[in-house]
């Protein structure tokens, strides 16, 4: 059975989830939030958060990681900031041989709710639904198991054609 990394990218705070994937059938293993001080200048937190993705990696050996896509925010600064973390994940992935999908924000929230434009709570409500049991550490972590969910599901009906 696959396991499944799913991140969900941010300065402040990254989200992540681990889930097992057996055709259909998705098992919750673990979901957290790495935080980063935001009194640090901006390269202490990039390698906060990197060394706190490569533990992470190296406890759990997912077999694959899903990342959801850089959105533009109203705030230029916001978005370069975003998509410096951003990088961080994908770079880490990509050091440890992991294959990463990524994956929009509207096709995260269409494959786990089943429309493009769903809230955030609907996103959380169907994770839990998916993912019965499951204590969620927060929305990114929520967030970051939609995106393990997504790949699941892109990687089940890719395997189906």
């Amino acid at each position: 059975m696959p396991l499944i990394l799913g991140l969900d990218p941010g300065l402040g705070t990254t989200g992540w989830g681990l889930i097992t994937a057996d055709g259909n059938r998705l098992s919750h293993l673990a979901n957290g939030q790495i935080k980063t001080d935001a009194a640090q200048p901006l390269p202490a937190r990039l390698l906060a958060l990197d060394a706190a993705l490569t533990d992470l990696i190296l406890a759990h050996k997912p077999d694959g990681a899903a990342v959801e896509e850089v959105f533009v925010n109203a705030n230029p600064q916001s978005t370069l900031k975003l998509g410096q973390a951003r990088g961080v994940v994908l770079l880490n992935a990509a050091r440890a041989g992991i294959e990463v999908g990524e994956y929009a924000a509207r096709l995260v929230k269409k494959s786990v709710v089943g429309v493009g434009n769903a809230s955030k709570e609907q996103v959380h409500a169907m994770v839990l639904r998916l993912l019965p049991g499951a204590k969620i550490a927060g929305a990114d972590a929520a967030d970051a198991l939609a995106v393990a969910i997504t790949h699941a599901h892109m990687r089940n009906s890719a395997h189906l054609r």
